[in-house]
């Protein structure tokens, strides 16, 4: 209904006015009389979301309501900068005129007035308004994420991968893999690059995304990414320069293969080519494209993916609505009708699977039933909007918002869960409970729509939940239209006359979101808009867009009640303006910073602060007063932050609960007893002042909600021996992850980390500990899930299953002096992956692991890098 997303900005209204009730005194009466207007229409619009209308007079209604709410979200705003700023100035008295007053008055009557023609619209037309279901929220602890095993495609997958294996011993071949969209082009070639055979055959096996709006540098960059973690080496190199190093860089390894993901253009197979040398070894690609054309110009005889069989369709649709369970016989024959009408399409079936998830119900499937066939009709682009539109519908008025919103990030871009959740919050699409956090129930969302089928998951933590997602190209077009339609974001681009639409409609432009191709264009216009909230520009370009200061500058005067602003592709700067954004909740910016200056101070609804610096400093100065900022829940930075003590010791304590890296030194009592509610803390420097001294590791005793912990010992001060004080396996009793680097701790305390009963993650990066043998105690790590070692120089590790009893992820990273791994840990139940990379000495004993587990008919994964062909070649 389209109401779902006008109820969004009017609960928005409701929160804002809620919120600063402090800061309206001497206004009361007026902001009450709008507060209560406000609550009785979101009352209502509570009532009207359960049902759905098509009458044109409420579609009229709606955006009537609408443009009230941004109208009083304006008057409200503009007033709380004046109280604010007159309120920290310690003045007393009326500070507001009249006309302001007035003008609250004027609203609260007209919201009244829009409430009763919404009122009676619905009792004059009761027979418009239907009953729809409405979903609950998934409950903590369900599984959300799920195995993305494809129904139909294992015969597919061994085609193409036994013609890559195949064809011409020592030239290039490319193996195209060409079908309509909706298919399962990208999906097939996501198995097939997972596929643990290739690792035996390909040295280096890489991915990239090629979409539309490709370059041809860019492609090249994100190729040599998997050689050099020098890129910002290569930024300024041209097309032919990058092409010579990355055959450099090839002709030193063996064969490699190359995806290329939704290619348009022949030219993309053209340059491609050019970076393979001609060292007679058989490389190999492998692209996935819509366009038969194309794909016959790259092999005469292209893989044509085949439509799922019914049986495999119906199939596809029990794994995706019941996952490891079956479908109840009385909807079997309706399944069977619905994933008949998907034409064999996975894309369909999994969307219409979405929209059956948790419906067990006969009528809602016969209801999908008889949509399916008109709304898949010829499988063309609008007709699956229309399908998409099903699985959307079926979605909470919350999570609607929230997956329209991933609109905003250009196709084809890989999203970051961590910063997807921090916008969200930020932009109001979360709403408070009293059972979970926002940063919880935001990830519950998350996790519904990546089990929906409605995100792609692309990649994954090491404690299983997502790391990073995507919008399939169909779903991000119907995100992009449905959000433009509903007011929630819009995109600047130029018309096909090459001109720059207006942002001055009040209504549709709220947020806004820019290509870096078209900002330069964009900001000659000299833009001005009160109304907007968000500007995001977003770019897959490894190397920063340089804008003039004058440019930078107008960004921050063009939007003075801005909310949002995510501008890291852009190199930054600060200025008066800036420091005038008051109502700034969310902040992502990249520049050359050495400090945050004392004026962020003034940004007292910033809820997350992502700053990325180029400096040279160790360490950035936060000099601004953060702990009087009590809505900062995140600080995000690239490099230690050196943050300052609190001005006083009383008060409410900070509410921040991420400090992504901060100095050592700056870990006072003081400090983080003003930051006692963080479950995320990095500390990067010298360690032996936190770890030898009274006042550092003790400190973290005030930290009792700690859930991860990074100590990473800079590699200036690996020299001094350091140890394991005992206090500190008192201190961090709820901490669940643990990673360290640098830390040369003796292998003989690794087994201490064991009394942590919280501890599921651990992740002993690059000489974290120093010795040639481990030898755990039994009775230990007995809540470790996740055991990762890197750079060790461990020879001898004696373990039995007893020593890591649930562990089932196991990742042992340039261990290469390791003879084996412990043949015991195979009869760990849980252990169910174990991935070796440049450890080739304990090959051996891994595959005999997996043979274990596989004779027991145990599902057992196992990935190694170099292939066995390599490694034995440097052994």
């Amino acid at each position: 209904m389209a109401d779902r997303v006008v109820n969004f900005f009017v609960e928005n209204l409701l929160q804002l006015l809620s919120d600063n009730v402090e800061l309206i005194k001497g206004v009361d009466d007026d902001f009450k009389l709008l507060l209560e207007e406000v609550k009785r229409l979101k009352a209502f619009l509570d009532d009207a979301a359960k049902f759905h209308s098509d009458s044109n007079q409420w579609e009229q209604l709606v955006q009537d309501i609408q443009r009230m709410v941004f109208k009083a979200e304006d008057v409200i705003d503009k007033f709380l900068i004046q109280a604010k700023l007159h309120r920290d100035k310690n003045k007393v008295g009326r500070f507001f005129d009249v006309t302001h007053l007035a003008t609250v008055r004027a609203l609260a009557a007209e919201i009244k007035a829009i409430h009763e023609k919404v009122k009676k619209l619905r009792e004059d037309n009761k027979d418009a308004f239907q009953p729809k279901p409405v979903l609950e929220l998934p409950k903590k602890g369900h599984e959300l994420t799920q195995d993305d095993e494809v129904v139909g495609f294992d015969e597919e997958a061994n085609k193409v991968i036994k013609r890559l294996f195949g064809g011409p011993a020592e030239s290039l071949d490319i193996v195209p893999v060409v079908g309509m969209p909706g298919l399962g082009k990208t999906t097939l070639a996501r198995k097939i690059y997972n596929d643990y055979k290739l690792s035996y055959e390909f040295f280096s096996i890489i991915w990239v995304y090629i979409g539309q709006s490709y370059k041809i540098k860019d492609i090249f960059l994100n190729i040599l990414k998997v050689f050099t973690k020098h890129i910002e080496d290569h930024l300024n190199d041209d097309v032919d320069t990058l092409a010579n190093v990355i055959s450099v860089y090839m002709s030193k390894g063996g064969r490699c293969l190359i995806v290329l993901d939704d290619v348009w253009e022949a030219i993309v197979i053209d340059y491609v080519k050019k970076v393979f040398p001609e060292n007679k070894k058989g490389h190999r690609i492998m692209m996935t494209t819509r366009d038969g054309y194309l794909a016959t110009y790259a092999n005469p005889d292209p893989h044509n993916l085949k439509f799922l069989t019914p049986q495999e369709s119906f199939e596809l649709l029990v794994k995706r609505v019941f996952g490891n369970g079956s479908c109840p016989d009385e909807l079997v024959g309706l399944g069977e009708k619905i994933a008949g009408s998907c034409d064999g399409v996975p894309l369909a079936v999994v969307v219409i699977a979405g929209a059956l998830r948790g419906r067990p119900n006969k009528s809602d499937w016969q209801r999908v039933q008889k949509n399916v066939a008109q709304h898949l009709y010829k499988n063309s682009q609008e007709s699956c909007l229309k399908f998409v539109q099903m699985s959307y519908d079926r979605l909470p008025q919350e999570v609607q918002t929230c997956f329209l919103y991933c609109g905003i990030f250009p196709r084809g871009f890989d999203i970051a869960s961590w910063k997807l959740i921090r916008m969200w919050i930020a932009e109001g699409l979360i709403k408070p409970q009293q059972t979970y956090t926002l940063e919880e129930i935001a990830e519950l969302h998350l996790n519904d729509l990546v089990n929906r089928n409605l995100l792609i998951l692309m990649q994954k933590r090491s404690d299983g939940q997502i790391k990073a997602c995507r919008l399939h190209d169909m779903l991000h077009e119907f995100c992009r239209k449905e959000a433009t339609n509903k007011w929630l974001f819009h995109e600047i681009c130029k018309t096909p006359d090459n001109v720059i639409p207006s942002i001055q409609d009040q209504d549709t432009s709220r947020r806004l979101c820019s290509e870096p191709s078209v900002l330069y264009d964009f900001l000659s216009t000299r833009p001005f808009a009160e109304h907007v909230r968000s500007f995001y520009c977003f770019s897959s370009k490894q190397k920063q867009i340089e804008l003039s200061p004058n440019d930078i500058k107008l960004i921050h005067k063009a939007f003075p009640l801005i909310r949002v602003l995510d501008v890291e592709s852009l190199k930054f700067l600060f200025s008066k303006d800036f420091n005038q954004l008051f109502h700034l909740r969310y902040i992502a910016i990249s520049g050359d910073f050495k400090s945050l200056p004392p004026t962020f101070g003034k940004f007292w609804n910033l809820q997350t602060l992502i700053l990325n610096t180029s400096t040279s400093e160790p360490t950035i100065d936060v000099k601004a007063e953060i702990w009087n900022m009590l809505q900062l829940r995140h600080l995000h930075t690239n490099i230690p932050a050196k943050l300052p003590s609190p001005t006083t010791t009383t008060g409410k304590a900070s509410c921040l609960q991420t400090l992504s890296m901060v100095s050592p030194e700056c870990c006072k009592k003081d400090v983080l007893a003003k930051a006692c509610n963080l479950k995320k803390l990095g500390i990067r420097g010298q360690m032996a002042v936190f770890l030898e001294t009274r006042g550092g590791i003790s400190n973290l005793e005030e930290l009792k909600c700690l859930e991860h912990l990074k100590l990473l010992n800079d590699a200036l001060y690996m020299n001094k021996s350091l140890h394991l004080p005992p206090a500190f396996f008192r201190l961090v009793r709820t901490v669940k992850k643990l990673t360290l680097a640098n830390t040369k701790f003796p292998w003989s305390e690794a087994d201490r980390l064991g009394q942590l009963e919280s501890l599921e993650v651990l992740k002993l990066k690059e000489n974290a500990f120093m010795g040639d043998t481990w030898r755990p105690e039994v009775g230990g790590f007995s809540q470790l899930q996740v055991l990762w070692i890197e750079r060790a120089e461990l020879e001898s590790w004696e373990a039995s299953n007893l020593c890591f009893p649930i562990l089932s992820h196991l990742v042992l990273v340039s261990c290469d002096k390791l003879n084996a791994v412990p043949l015991e840990l195979a009869d760990i139940p849980n252990l169910h992956e174990m991935k070796l990379d440049n450890t080739s000495k304990a090959v051996k004993s891994a595959k005999e692991i997996l043979e274990r587990k596989t004779s027991k008919n145990i599902k057992f994964k196992f990935s190694m890098f170099p292939p066995e062909t390599e490694s034995k070649a440097t052994q």
